[in-house]
């Protein structure tokens, strides 16, 4: 199979652009392997080095730019949409604006090498109301240096090949096997570190009777109830305190969550779907203390816990 090889010196600087373009609006076809190739490829002159770096430039400033403008215009409801779709669970918004308040726009020079920031640096710059000019001289400097890097990379192991012609063979026979295997592994690993942070976010349930103590003891806590409306018709009642909120509501109002104290989301779905899947999004939109409740409202009140009546079951914007 000569996949990475005859692709490339079919398709040439066309594949690298698509390929990297569609990695920079975040869908997850990870560019580095045809980046590597095409370095390689440059060491043995079937490849232009100069002319590789421009494509994988160019495709990052119209995504990025792309994603700025939307970030300028919709603000915080792109930063939503991206988290959404996102495999990336390890990366939270609030983190992208501490590294923008820190380090300002310098923050575009390297975050192309942390996973999820790449996707998610763009919309918080406009966002934060950066002027065009300074958004795109940091950010195509950062470009520059994440493309450089990577076809500078396979440039160095590329020279092999043009020292040992076994070693262009063996890259034409497997060369397409490994790369399918490094984007399955892509894959993997994101959907692994996914996996991970929502048994992590299991284990990490709150127990009602933990939950009854906290009140008792006057500890402040933020209870929202992920109910949909007709669960409440035949049972009117909520944890005491408790928001009633849905979820797509609870992360448009992300920003009026307290940061100060745990986020204690509950349902009545089996294993506490709608809590962990919910606490997910608010974990990447920057809040931290946030635990689903174990068995959620059926097991609060099988244990003859106190509720509070719902005159209107009626859900309210917070």
């Amino acid at each position: 199979m000569s996949l990475p090889t005859s692709i490339l010196l079919t398709y040439g600087y066309l594949l690298i652009f698509s390929w990297v373009l569609l990695e920079q609006i975040g869908l997850p076809v990870p560019a580095t392997p045809v980046l590597l190739a095409a370095g390689a490829l440059s060491a043995t002159e079937h490849m232009s080095f100069g002319l590789a770096l421009l494509a994988g430039i160019l495709a990052c400033l119209v995504a990025d730019v792309s994603w700025f403008l939307f970030g300028r215009r919709y603000g915080h409801a792109v930063i939503r949409l991206l988290c959404r779709f996102s495999l990336e669970s390890t990366v939270c918004v609030r983190r992208t604006h501490d590294s923008f308040g820190k380090r300002g726009a310098y923050t575009l020079l390297f975050a192309k090498f942390v996973p999820g920031l790449s996707i998610i640096a763009p919309p918080v710059a406009g966002q934060m109301g950066m002027s065009m000019r300074r958004f795109l001289l940091f950010d195509a400097a950062g470009s520059v240096i994440w493309t450089g890097s990577l076809l500078l990379a396979g440039r160095f192991f590329g020279d092999l090949l043009t020292r040992d012609p076994r070693v262009l063979n063996w890259a034409g026979r497997f060369g397409g096997l490994l790369l399918i295997l490094g984007i399955l592994g892509f894959l993997v690993s994101r959907i692994y570190r996914r996996q991970s942070f929502m048994k992590k976010l299991r284990t990490a349930r709150l127990e009602p009777v933990a939950l009854k103590e906290m009140l008792d003891a006057g500890e402040p806590v933020y209870i929202v109830d992920l109910r949909h409306p007709l669960e409440l018709v035949p049972d009117p009642f909520t944890l005491p305190g408790a928001h009633h909120v849905s979820p797509d509501a609870l992360a448009q109002h992300s920003a009026e969550i307290p940061l100060d104290r745990d986020v204690v989301l509950y349902c009545t779905c089996p294993s506490e779907a709608t809590a962990a899947k919910t606490a997910m999004t608010l974990h990447k939109l920057g809040i931290d203390r946030v635990r689903p409740l174990r068995g959620g409202f059926d097991e609060w009140k099988r244990l003859g816990f106190p509720l509070d009546a719902i005159e209107f079951a009626v859900p309210t914007s917070r």
